[in-house]
């Protein structure tokens, strides 16, 4: 029973073939493709693999680029099934005014820590963040409930708004400091501050709320450039999103 996972971002498709749809079944292949070159992935990444037999995939890209890797998975026979956020799922309780509402991401980045812990032996609260394009930051308690989060924008929509809004601001990229004494050093460093800020913030929220101490977990592909400012204990995991699908995936054939 191979299972393929796919996690499809605003800029890339990242997937996984593993070798069964159970936690901890090793990974027999796995990849990394823009968007723009997703049409060829029957013919290069995808080629010679084994077939899947059970496809769960995230999707934030939109119709139009999931509808493109659909037509790529044509070479297999299995069923594309894509996660929509639901009320609850693999030890989680959605929070949401609206759940379906909820980006997929977020839910299955949610799934993945809260099991990620679990399988530890580990139940208590948990704060998500994950960064890129834009950054979210989740609250969990230690019985599964989503609480709520934040969204913020990246590193680049930042840099990119100040631009835009201000007269001649046109620099490169900098390096964060505690006191920037440039352009560059002063935008990139308030930006990195701004979402250490938020992430802070949040910890201190389910902290009071619960009164527990959280676990904090960030993933993302701008997740290793928060590292240094951080100023909690966290841990930095790759694959959240494969977590996440991995569990929804064995709770769904346990139905």
């Amino acid at each position: 029973m191979s299972f393929l996972a796919i996690d499809i971002g605003n800029t890339r498709l990242k997937w996984a073939l593993y070798a069964e749809a159970r936690w901890g079944s090793p990974i027999v292949a796995q990849g990394v493709e823009f968007l723009d070159h997703v049409d060829r992935l029957s013919e290069t990444h995808w080629r010679g693999l084994p077939e899947p037999t059970l496809m769960l995939g995230c999707a934030v890209a939109g119709d139009a680029v999931r509808m493109r890797v659909v037509e790529q998975m044509e070479i297999w026979r299995v069923e594309p099934s894509w996660v929509h956020a639901s009320k609850h799922i693999a030890g989680m309780t959605n929070g949401y005014d609206h759940p379906a509402r909820l980006g997929a991401d977020r839910w299955v980045a949610m799934v993945g820590a809260r099991n990620r812990l679990l399988r530890r032996g580990q139940q208590r609260p948990i704060i998500v963040v994950m960064v890129g394009t834009a950054v979210t930051v989740e609250a969990i308690d230690a019985q599964g409930h989503f609480l709520g989060g934040l969204i913020l924008p990246g590193h680049g929509i930042m840099l990119r708004a100040l631009e835009s809004g201000t007269a001649g601001l046109h620099v490169p990229t900098g390096q964060v400091t505690p006191f920037p004494t440039n352009t560059s050093d002063a935008l990139t460093s308030g930006g990195t501050y701004a979402i250490a800020g938020a992430v802070e913030r949040m910890i201190q929220h389910l902290q009071q709320h619960t009164g527990q101490e959280p676990a904090c977990i960030m993933t993302g592909g701008a997740g290793w450039k928060m590292a240094p400012s951080m100023t909690r204990p966290f841990e930095l995991v790759e694959s959240l999103i494969f977590d996440g699908l991995l569990a929804m995936a064995e709770e769904r054939q346990k139905a």
